[in-house]
């Protein structure tokens, strides 16, 4: 946002533009959804004391659970996604992005040990996921809106993980660089590339079936009529 304000190449500040109009419904939609399933998990993880007031999760649950109505909702950020911030444009921002995140996923892929090319493995499909999804975004959404839209939900989704598995790889990288200049406290660093790598298990290894979602759920999704429900 700084560079869209402020950078002395116009060029610079339109890319930069585009790149905060188009993460802006991903941070409100995907980081609300999020903070709610964490706050659950930790009513989960108290038990059923955690359930009632004495251990204060359950208010925490409920501070989380409003942020996605108040942030616009996460369907309306899901629409706003799918419509004005890819299918205007044809994907540009989109393309630009996932340049940029194939950047760090080439250096993961480029660096020893299991972890770094689990983290590559998957964040590599992780953008095949997004890819196709743009696309049949761009290529549907004139002739065939509410078909696109009906998969829109998943589609955030997709791209908020795609992004945090990009930030996770770059944290790892980072974390891998400060061990081998032994800068840094070494435990926090180990515990950000094993973090990452969970991440890529467990979190990115979600995108195919997210995509899947994106681009064919819309026929179960359409094929209900109104007195069916």
């Amino acid at each position: 946002h700084d560079a869209a304000m402020m950078h002395g190449d116009p060029t610079r500040r339109e890319r930069a533009e585009r790149r905060v109009d188009l993460l802006t419904p991903v941070a409100k939609g995907w980081c609300t959804e999020g903070g709610i399933e964490v706050a659950s998990l930790g009513i989960q993880i108290h038990g059923g004391m955690g359930f009632i007031e004495e251990t204060g999760a359950a208010q925490q649950w409920r501070d989380a659970r409003i942020t996605s109505i108040y942030e616009g909702t996460t369907g309306i950020q899901a629409v706003d996604l799918a419509g004005r911030k890819i299918a205007r444009d044809r994907g540009v921002a989109l393309t630009e992005l996932i340049a940029d995140i194939a950047d760090v996923q080439r250096e993961l892929a480029a660096t020893k040990g299991e972890d770094f090319a689990v983290m590559a493995s998957q964040l590599l499909q992780g953008l095949d996921a997004v890819r196709s999804c743009g696309l049949h975004v761009v290529a549907n959404f004139a002739e065939r809106p509410a078909q696109v839209l009906a998969g829109s939900v998943p589609l955030l989704e997709l791209l908020g993980r795609v992004c945090g598995g990009w930030q996770m790889g770059r944290a790892a990288l980072a974390a891998r660089r400060g061990l081998d200049t032994g800068e840094g406290n070494r435990r926090f660093l180990r515990a950000k590339i094993v973090t990452a790598r969970f991440y890529a298990d467990h979190v990115l290894s979600a995108a195919p079936a997210l995509a899947h979602a994106a681009c064919a759920g819309s026929a179960s999704v359409m094929v209900l009529e109104e007195d069916q429900f």
